[in-house]
């Protein structure tokens, strides 16, 4: 066996966006989500609207090399990976003085969320600007702390419609963050990113990458679909 390749703490997530090829056999997807499953990896299958990618894979495990697996495998059924992102889970560090429980809540969270039943999901990359009338790196501690209190208290407001996963990516990919969201309804997801925002540490001081947005399926579902 290979050594595990994993964070010191915390997980790896990968997130997959696929479009089938000629040659996707549908069995074979089911059969590359139930195997990652039980190598210890928890795995979202997404049924994905619009024409980036007609399905999503987000997948969480420790060793970095169970989640290449998946990748290979999903490869081997047939499906094209047509994008991609690499993150790691974390604990911002604006959470200082939270009670352990929740910090270990971020670092080893549970997807899907197990509270509420939330099948609408979307996905997006964002990072922090840094212009020179705007830029966050520069902000004292204080500040910054401040702007994520803020925008933090804005997103509690939607607890039971919404739950979202921020994970790290500064150095493994393009943007500096992955966002995640399940929620009870579409228009909860739509809602949510539209009041954050007007939050300073948004409207300021944000950049978006794209969005995927779609619903969550069994793989059996899935490979149907595709």
């Amino acid at each position: 066996m290979s050594e595990p390749i994993k964070p010191s703490v915390g997980r790896g997530v990968l997130h997959l966006f696929c479009k089938p090829t000629p040659l996707v056999d549908g069995d074979a997807v089911v059969a590359a989500v139930r195997a990652s499953e039980a190598a210890g990896a928890q795995v979202v299958c997404v049924s994905l609207l619009g024409h980036k990618a007609d399905a999503a894979f987000m997948a969480m495990h420790e060793n970095l090399r169970e989640l290449r697996h998946l990748q290979t495998a999903l490869q081997r059924a047939g499906l094209e990976v047509v994008d991609s992102y690499v993150s790691l889970t974390e604990v911002s560090e604006y959470a200082k003085g939270m009670p352990e429980a929740m910090l270990n809540a971020r670092l080893y969270p549970e997807i899907p969320p197990k509270a509420h039943h939330m099948p609408a999901w979307c996905f997006y990359p964002m990072s922090k600007r840094r212009e020179g009338h705007a830029n966050w790196f520069t902000l004292p501690y204080d500040d910054r702390s401040a702007l994520m209190h803020e925008h933090g208290t804005s997103g509690r407001k939607y607890a039971g419609r919404v739950v979202q996963y921020v994970t790290g990516s500064t150095g493994l990919d393009d943007y500096e963050w992955g966002v995640t969201l399940f929620g009870v309804h579409p228009d909860d997801l739509k809602e949510v990113v539209y009041t954050m925002r007007f939050d300073q540490a948004s409207a300021v001081y944000g950049e978006f990458g794209p969005f995927y947005t779609g619903y969550v399926v069994s793989p059996e579902e899935l490979a149907v679909a595709l």
